[in-house]
């Protein structure tokens, strides 16, 4: 675009400044010829009273000379951004023109008022992405840490061989599977209350002491080296009060037995 093809005429800064001059001899005139009615004024209070006037005009004129100065250059600006936008607006229409691509008007202004109608939505759509970018600044170290933390502990489980248990504890269930049908299931359901209300049996603390105590007396008992009781030594060992506490004990669960089963 060729801007300087619209130049602009503006009035030059020498000419404002003997403007100002021009209108600064006119009130100094008008207060020379007044001071002269005044005869009762000196020379040299004339002149200081010129003087003080003068500065003063001095400081109005130019604040006024600012202030056209600024006017005018926001005038020029409007100008200019005026022959610029035209220029622009005639280059794309141009541009369009030889693209082929057509512009509907009314759409375009269509648009233009749903913009404007919808600002406050628009404006709360930016914060919403400003709030998840956000959102995802703070949250992006955490995942990370997270990230580490989770692969440090896999490692250590790793290390203590729990995936190793768990591959294990798989191919004892295949073979749980393998080994029992959907019958077997269908009766292992079928009585699962009753073999879990024997297993709570077998935890309380005084099954568990009497298993031990057994498991106890069997491994310190020498299998290997067992003596042999003749009739009459049996006979005396019965008479023993370990013998008879013993059988006390057999003949009273025995006996027990009988009655659940009742």
């Amino acid at each position: 675009m060729d801007l300087l093809a619209h130049p602009v005429k503006r009035k030059r800064n020498a000419d404002r400044f003997g403007d100002a001059n021009g209108r600064k001899k006119i009130i100094n005139q008008v207060i020379f010829t007044d001071c002269i009615k005044n005869k009762k004024m000196t020379d040299i209070e004339i002149q200081s009273k010129f003087d003080d006037i003068n500065r003063k005009l001095d400081i109005v004129l130019e604040e006024v000379l600012a202030q056209k100065q600024s006017r005018q250059t926001v005038e020029d600006l409007v100008t200019d951004v005026s022959l610029i936008g035209s220029d622009m607006f005639k280059a794309t229409v141009v541009e369009l023109d030889n693209a082929g691509i057509d512009v509907d008007g009314e759409a375009l202004k269509q648009l233009v008022f749903k913009l404007i109608r919808n600002i406050d939505t628009i404006n709360e759509m930016f914060g919403m992405l400003e709030s998840a970018n956000d959102l995802i600044k703070d949250v992006t170290p955490i995942i990370h840490q997270v990230g580490l933390d989770s692969i440090n502990k896999m490692n250590e489980l790793e290390q203590k061989g729990y995936f190793e248990f768990i591959a294990e504890l798989g191919r004892m269930i295949d073979n749980v599977v393998t080994h029992f049908g959907a019958e077997d299931v269908k009766k292992l359901s079928d009585n699962i209350v009753p073999m879990l209300e024997l297993v709570k049996s077998l935890t309380q603390p005084e099954m568990l002491q009497a298993f031990t105590n057994g498991v106890n007396v069997y491994k310190n008992l020498n299998t290997e080296n067992i003596p042999e009781y003749s009739l009459w030594k049996i006979m005396r060992e019965i008479n023993t009060p370990e013998m008879k506490k013993g059988m006390g004990f057999m003949i009273t669960f025995l006996k027990n037995i009988s009655k659940e089963n009742k």
